[in-house]
């Protein structure tokens, strides 16, 4: 079963959603309290973490901030906030997606699936899983998923080692925001979502990438990963 630790404090929403998820072959454990997430984060170890944004004790965007420094675990945040602004926010924050308050259980589940999926790709052979991608001095090592730079690793978020993989797999070829974001997320790019952008300027300032030549952009079609680029 896959192990899900629920951060939420509102008792009969985290009944409702574990009693479900618990129908689908989900272990949940939850936590009704933000400022105890990361220790009992530590003492479960879960597949994947469910995050409300309003907790006692510790604010979900602090929590997610938290959890991302000593894990890549995907987190799906819950959220009454229906701002880009908002969600930006918490893809920068390190979460992967956000789910929209009142929760739709059958819609939970689907995005936590997805998410899932895309951590672990059901049907990836083993050979992938372990597989090295090298551009230059640039090796993204799939199985630890550590990105390294002249030997040193590159400390990177979630979202930004997710948007180097997808970028480096399709290396040469022309990426617009919204096949990122599919790629990334299972989303369709809404013409207001900045997260790609402030990703991309993120990732080239950890590669030196101030003209950016390595990361090109494509005026009016989106970004493009340059293999020669990476000496």
């Amino acid at each position: 079963m896959t192990k899900l630790m629920l951060v939420e404090d509102d008792e009969r929403l985290s009944s409702l959603i574990a009693e479900y998820l618990a129908a689908n072959e989900f272990n949940v454990h939850v936590v009704a309290r933000g400022d105890e997430a990361l220790s009992r984060f530590h003492a479960f170890v879960p597949d994947v973490v469910v995050l409300d944004l309003m907790l006692p004790g510790l604010p979900g965007n602090e929590v997610c901030r938290q959890l991302r420094a000593v894990s890549q675990v995907p987190i799906l945040v819950l959220t009454a906030r229906d701002d880009s602004y908002d969600q930006v926010a918490l893809l920068e924050y390190g979460a992967d997606d956000f789910v929209n308050k009142p929760v739709q259980p059958r819609v939970l589940l689907a995005r936590l699936r997805a998410l899932l999926r895309r951590a672990i790709p059901a049907t990836a052979p083993a050979a992938t899983l372990t597989h090295l991608l090298s551009f230059g001095a640039l090796e993204i090592i799939l199985s630890d998923r550590v990105v390294t730079w002249h030997g040193k690793p590159v400390p990177l978020s979630n979202t930004e080692y997710k948007l180097m993989l997808v970028l480096a797999e399709s290396a040469g070829t022309v990426l617009s925001r919204d096949a990122l974001l599919k790629k990334m997320r299972g989303i369709e790019f809404d013409g207001l979502d900045r997260s790609i952008d402030n990703s991309i300027s993120k990732l080239r300032k950890k590669f030196d990438d101030h003209d950016g030549e390595r990361i090109k952009t494509v005026w009016g079609e989106g970004y493009l990963f340059s293999p020669s680029a990476w000496e």
